[in-house]
């Protein structure tokens, strides 16, 4: 192997994130060895031509003890400069094994900094001592604290976190928004391990969401970007799958960076906020790693993943502030579950009907799409099938 190549290695490539990187690295780096790897047989990033080899590890999710045997056997001798996880579990799991796998390349800040993030209670308790607005909460250690008949519908219950390891295994939750005590007490039977795990109630926030993507360096704030969530699925609220970047708005950007700061924070981070109709921001949570629309800022300019590798092997960061604001992405096919979410709805002909047309409504200029590239087409055929799969 050329010993000036650098090699790379993105986990969890099933994530449209991970496909984000791939690309972005693959395209700007011309010596680079790109390995993807993920828990399947084979994964949406390793469709992609830009990665060359594809390594499929134990399932971080179900078999963690494994996963890092195996991270030790492929990761620790130098086979890799850097490795780059894209999901909370991957990433948490890598870095409370530090220990274990000293000399491992991330470009992280240490586990109970991304902690101190990622718990969603601890989150908006430091938000609101920093002045950060956060919807009125309440904080519950177990479910046996709360009293259900003080709730005023609608609510949002918000575990702590977002996933939840148990020593073998780990263990996604949910964030519901609650509209009765009839949909509290089906919560109550489905979501068990709110049982004996901490959790908030929040007022629910109507309005729109917006994101500040971010990078940090050792505690300095290199680049932001900012995007509008246009589209999600489910409609009322949750993945971007039509975003539009954005200027930066400066009220964000201190909310933000009040927070990123105050933990010295290092690597990147997505900021999310709820957009009320008066206008005012509501912080909802901060995600630790690379984020689903990756793709929209690295169209409109702004290229995360090479900022960030070029940081960690110590060459120019690059900043950009003047990025399209106009760029668009669209995720067709989450495009496509959101419509049919939308429809099934008891919404009124007129409101469908205008869904309807929006969604084919075709738009020539300053929007790409997330997945489906004349470029780099494979990963879409693969993300086609596995959608009509039965």
């Amino acid at each position: 192997m050329d010993s000036t190549r650098r090699s790379i290695l993105v986990l969890d490539a099933n994530q449209r994130s991970a496909l984000a990187v791939t690309r972005s690295l693959g395209a700007h780096f011309a010596r680079v060895n790109l390995v993807t790897a993920d828990a399947t047989a084979s994964a949406l990033a390793s469709y992609s031509k830009y990665s060359q080899f594809y390594l499929q590890y134990p399932s971080p999710t179900y078999q963690p003890e494994a996963f890092i045997r195996w991270v030790t056997q492929h990761c620790l001798n130098g086979q890799f400069d850097l490795v780059l996880p894209t999901t909370e579990v991957t990433s948490q799991l890598l870095l409370m094994n530090s220990q274990r796998l000293t000399g491992l390349p991330l470009a992280f800040a240490n586990y109970d900094t991304v902690v101190s993030l990622a718990n969603k209670s601890e989150l908006v308790k430091a938000a609101l001592l920093a002045g950060v607005p956060v919807p009125s909460s309440q904080f519950y250690n177990n479910l046996s604290e709360l009293e259900a008949s003080t709730l005023v519908y609608p609510v949002v219950l918000k575990p702590s976190l977002s996933k939840i390891f148990t020593n073998d295994h780990w263990v996604s939750t949910t964030v519901r928004v609650l509209h009765s005590a009839d949909d509290f007490d089906r919560i109550c039977q489905s979501d068990t391990y709110l049982h004996n795990q901490s959790f908030m109630i929040q007022e629910f926030i109507p309005g729109h969401g917006a994101g500040l993507f971010c990078l940090y360096h050792h505690g300095q704030p290199i680049q932001f970007f900012a995007h509008t969530r246009l589209r999600e699925k489910p409609p009322e609220g949750g993945v971007s799958v039509l975003s539009q970047a954005a200027q930066l708005d400066d009220q964000l950007l201190a909310y933000a960076t009040t927070l990123l700061n105050s933990v010295n924070w290092h690597g990147v981070a997505m900021v999310e906020f709820r957009i009320a109709a008066d206008g005012t921001a509501y912080l909802m949570e901060v995600n630790t790693r690379f984020w689903g629309s990756l793709q929209l800022a690295i169209d409109a300019g702004v290229d995360f993943p090479v900022q960030l590798a070029n940081g960690f092997f110590g060459e120019p960061m690059v900043t950009n502030k003047l990025y399209n604001e106009q760029q668009r992405l669209r995720w067709l096919l989450g495009d496509l579950d959101s419509l049919y979410i939308f429809l099934k709805r008891s919404h009124p002909f007129s409101s469908k009907l205008k869904r309807v047309l929006a969604f084919f409504t075709p738009r020539f200029s300053n929007q790409k799409y997330e997945v489906n590239r004349l470029s780099d087409l494979k990963p879409f055929w693969f993300e086609l099938k596995h959608y009509l799969k039965p």
